[in-house]
């Protein structure tokens, strides 16, 4: 019978630890994976993911913990920013360089017209997304289909997106590399495919990397080895506080939405579910008024209380801080 040595860290018990880690997913590995390690690393009790990036993209992947992940879906709706790099004159069946190889075509003056097709995806677009993705049809995401041979049987449903901003980083004779500023929902294994259409000789990504998500900060990346490195190196195993210092607050996350400011005779009820308004006085509003139609975070003497949207004029709570004026 084998031995199973333990990690002394997994000897730890789970703790409460709040903020969001602003992870540089590898190449390779499966977001689902990235969030184990990382929760493994953080001995949190909870813990998700926001927006997950197929394992053969890289880069920023926001791992919520604790109580930062209540406000995950705020990060899904966000715009987003890629780098991507395009290899000309080949079509594959996932529209990446896992797929088989459909057709070959001749690249002649593609690069020529690469910069002026490429902007002509700016805008609103219509994409339909890949059969190898987590789109679901039937309550099943077609990936499945597509692994059981009958992706031919499945409409695939079309999306519109926005693209605010599309440049070329670079030019090769058969491939290219751009940087897309994008809405929700943007498959660029797709766009990066219909760019290829556009100049008639197809395409496919050999790089894919995300690099912004809306409301947390550019360049501020950590990845797995630099995290695991500080969790081995520390003398005192129950000292969580060079880890915990790279957490980004949730409510400087949620800091780009229009605020209300409340005060604290009608914030500490609404913490408990308790509607306010209609009529509440301009001056708690900062960057809105009464008929914003969006989300809105709410603050009580610049303490982050949660998110909340409001609906004729009544403030209504819809992800909340737990205890936050305890």
């Amino acid at each position: 019978m084998q031995n199973t040595i333990h990690h002394p860290q997994s000897r730890l018990p789970k703790r409460e630890v709040s903020g969001i880690v602003l992870l540089d997913k590898p190449y390779g590995l499966s977001s689902s994976a990235a969030l184990t390690r990382v929760r493994g690393i953080y001995r949190a009790l909870k813990g998700g993911h926001t927006g997950a990036l197929d394992p053969l993209a890289s880069g920023l992947l926001p791992i919520c913990l604790g109580q930062s992940a209540k406000f995950s879906s705020f990060f899904l709706e966000g715009r987003k920013k890629y780098q991507a790099t395009g290899k000309l004159g080949i079509v594959t069946s996932t529209a990446d360089a896992e797929g088989e190889v459909i057709s070959r075509r001749e690249i002649g003056n593609a690069t020529d017209r690469l910069e002026d097709t490429v902007k002509s995806f700016i805008g609103r677009i219509t994409q339909v997304p890949p059969l190898y993705s987590a789109v679901k049809v039937g309550g099943k995401p077609l990936y499945k289909y597509a692994r059981q041979g009958r992706g031919d049987k499945v409409e695939i449903p079309s999306r519109e997106v926005e693209i605010y901003d599309i440049r070329v980083l670079s030019v090769t004779a058969d491939s290219f590399s751009v940087e897309v500023y994008c809405s929700k929902g943007t498959y660029i294994r797709t766009l990066i495919a219909d760019i290829g259409e556009a100049l008639g000789c197809g395409a496919y990504v050999t790089m894919l990397r995300r690099i912004a998500v809306q409301g947390l900060p550019e360049g501020q990346m950590v990845c797995l080895d630099q995290l695991q490195e500080i969790c081995d190196s520390r003398e005192d195993l129950q000292d969580f506080s060079t880890l915990d210092a790279l957490l980004y607050p949730i409510d400087k996350a949620m800091s780009y939405l229009p605020a209300i400011h409340l005060p604290y005779d009608l914030a500490e009820p609404f913490t408990h579910g308790v509607r306010q308004g209609p009529n509440l006085a301009q001056d708690y509003f900062d960057n809105c008024d009464d008929t914003f139609a969006g989300p809105v975070q709410i603050r009580c003497d610049g303490r982050f209380l949660g998110v909340g949207h409001l609906q004729k004029g009544v403030l209504i709570p819809d992800r909340m801080m737990s205890n936050p004026f305890n």
